[in-house]
């Protein structure tokens, strides 16, 4: 639970600082150098890992100070909160809200601080010509993609008691182990020389069925 929960919120917070580097990359396009220099990245990336450190602690240490009896099988794919939570023997009401405070509220707050900072980028964009509104939108649309699909099942999961939905495992299956799948695919498409690649490879196995057919 600690390893799954450190990683989990260090992505939260890598992908807002990546939210942040976007902003000052299309927003202020002159100082970005100045803004994002090696010491600044450093700092957010040290920030973000002792975030993730502290959060973690806290979630494992307000579980599993509670006591357990005989039960050892929980009704999920792997060790979470709220499965575990209902194995205890005692009143964990007042645990379920301080996780709440701590996962619910950490996703929902960087979800909406990835949110106005796109909104700020789109009202950036609207005095620019098409081809840069192109180019700065090809340049959020993956790290966006990314985030949809990372947050709202993140939200959807903590930021609610205990109660357990139907959809809940198949939810968590997909921001678990769907969304890290479609990561390298989402990043890459963005890559010039890779989709230079794909469309050679397409033309060529498109020439060679033609090929074939004569």
């Amino acid at each position: 639970m600690f390893t799954f929960h450190f990683f989990g919120c260090a992505e939260i917070f890598v992908l807002t600082v990546m939210a942040f580097d976007r902003y000052a990359a299309i927003c202020q396009p002159l100082r970005y150098t100045t803004i994002m220099r090696a010491n600044a990245c450093i700092v957010l990336a040290s920030l973000s890992w002792l975030g993730a450190l502290g959060h973690s602690f806290v979630q494992t240490f307000l579980t599993f100070q509670l006591p357990f009896c005989n039960a050892r099988v929980i009704d999920h794919y792997f060790c979470d909160v709220h499965p575990v939570l209902k194995l205890a023997s005692a009143d964990t009401t007042l645990v379920n809200m301080l996780v709440i405070a701590n996962s619910g509220l950490i996703s929902l707050g960087c979800f909406l601080i990835l949110l106005a900072s796109y909104t700020f980028i789109l009202f950036s964009l609207r005095k620019r010509s098409a081809e840069s509104r192109h180019k700065a939108l090809s340049t959020c649309g993956s790290h966006f993609t990314v985030v949809t699909f990372f947050f709202v099942p993140c939200i959807f999961i903590y930021l609610r008691p205990s109660t357990t939905f139907p959809l809940d495992k198949a939810v968590s299956v997909f921001y678990t182990t769907i969304t890290p799948m479609l990561n390298p695919l989402i990043y890459t498409l963005r890559n010039e020389d890779v989709k230079n690649a794909m469309e050679r490879l397409w033309s060529h196995k498109v020439s060679l069925k033609e090929k074939q057919k004569g």
